[in-house]
């Protein structure tokens, strides 16, 4: 698994707010999981988060035993402390060093560029919403190269098939998927 941090900006009450979002990735599958979206997260919120990760029953480090990220301070020690009591072993990858964790900083860049950065977002809602609808377009909609152009989680109505095109909007349009029904 790979973690990372991104941040958007979005309209507030209080003007400009930044929120800060934190996701999981499969490394092996690249299917990512939204961890949590704070607009001021401290450690207290990173101590539930990894309580949440590290679940018995459905928390997604389950069965993982490697966990890759950089050296931001928001992975506090509490927080890699109930990692390694889950027996996962962090790994903190050198400072400067983004190449390291690639498919992560790619996905920052695709749901920044795709997404979040062609919308103006009002309120965390707004944020949710739209980080929400793009993580359904990119597991069940989007081709991905380092996959064989194959989709993360593939619908089996969709799956080939002749006659009529039909296109799935999300966003107002922003995303699209087009496909035929199968047979």
């Amino acid at each position: 698994m790979a973690a990372d941090f991104f941040t958007i900006e979005a309209w507030t009450r209080r003007g400009l707010e930044r929120f800060v979002i934190l996701f999981f990735m499969e490394l092996s599958t690249r299917k990512v999981e939204i961890a949590g979206i704070a607009s001021s997260p401290i450690g207290l919120w990173m101590n539930q988060v990894g309580r949440n990760l590290t679940d018995g029953v459905d928390g997604l480090l389950n069965g993982k035993r490697y966990l890759i990220h950089d050296r931001d301070r928001l992975f506090t020690a509490e927080f890699l402390s109930l990692l390694g009591e889950a027996g996962i072993t962090s790994v903190k990858l050198p400072p400067r060093s983004p190449n390291l964790n690639a498919y992560a900083e790619r996905f920052v860049r695709t749901i920044k560029e795709s997404c979040l950065e062609r919308m103006i977002l009002f309120g965390e809602s707004a944020v949710r919403k739209a980080t929400a609808e793009f993580m359904a377009h990119y597991h069940s909609e989007r081709n991905h190269q380092g996959l064989a152009n194959a989709l993360i989680c593939p619908e089996p109505e969709h799956t080939g098939g002749e006659g009529e095109v039909h296109r799935r909007g999300r966003l107002g349009g922003l995303l699209n998927y087009y496909y035929r029904k199968a047979a």
